[in-house]
């Protein structure tokens, strides 16, 4: 079962900061990260729409030019909020980017920039419609629909734009649900896993991969370096 490090590992390290993504990929198979458009045009990676969880400041990230973002102090590490492109240059590649799309509107840049900076990227989103998108930007990138609850519309979604990833919610994961997933030719990720018990009990229905914020419930992950 793969290990896929949400946010770096938000339990552990500051989420989708450099620091985070570096910690994560010596234990990680998979990266995952969150993406935004900021004022000036350029995709950053930030969970949330506006800047105040996580930073010193305040407002919409859609508000902020770049230059802004990068001035801020997220979780207290120094460091500012960090662009796409700088993500994909500090993951190595035999490590796994899996990007989440926050909003509609990025496949073409995040699929360009994917293109030019790693080689071993998947998109994922709640958003059906950007999905959709980026199977007209770049067809060879793999897909991913995230859901929390309607199974069925789900892997209704999930054919008609050609995902090869379900991303369900932990608690909507049985056995039904990935049996079925096996059958029609998807993989299942399942987020978020904070409980080695969880990640046992996914395992055991024949989960594919964990996106989890602590490396610690798969402890047999082991370092790369």
């Amino acid at each position: 079962m793969r290990l896929i490090a949400h946010r770096g590992f938000a339990g552990l390290h500051p989420e989708n900061t450099l620091g985070a993504v570096r910690e994560a990929v010596a234990l990680a198979d998979e990266v995952e990260i969150d993406v935004r458009r900021c004022e000036t045009g350029e995709l950053v990676v930030i969970h949330d729409p506006t800047v105040d969880r996580v930073t010193d400041g305040s407002g919409a990230v859609a508000h902020h030019t770049l230059r802004e973002l990068r001035e801020l102090n997220v979780l207290g590490t120094g460091e500012g909020v960090p662009t796409l492109e700088e993500v994909f240059d500090v993951v190595p590649p035999g490590v796994g980017v899996n990007v989440e799309l926050k909003e509609v509107g990025l496949a073409h840049d995040a699929l360009t920039l994917a293109r030019e900076h790693h080689p071993q990227v998947t998109v994922s989103s709640f958003h059906a419609n950007e999905l959709e998108g980026c199977r007209g930007a770049s067809c060879e990138v793999p897909r991913a629909y995230l859901f929390a609850s309607d199974p069925e519309q789900a892997f209704t979604f999930a054919h008609d734009i050609d995902c090869s990833y379900l991303h369900p919610a932990a608690e909507v994961c049985d056995e039904w649900l990935v049996d079925r997933a096996h059958a029609e030719g998807l993989c299942v990720n399942a987020w978020t896993v904070d409980e080695r018990a969880e990640a046992e009990r996914l395992e055991a229905l024949g989960v594919d991969g964990v996106i989890a914020d602590r490396w610690c419930v798969l402890p047999e992950a082991r370092q790369r370096q």
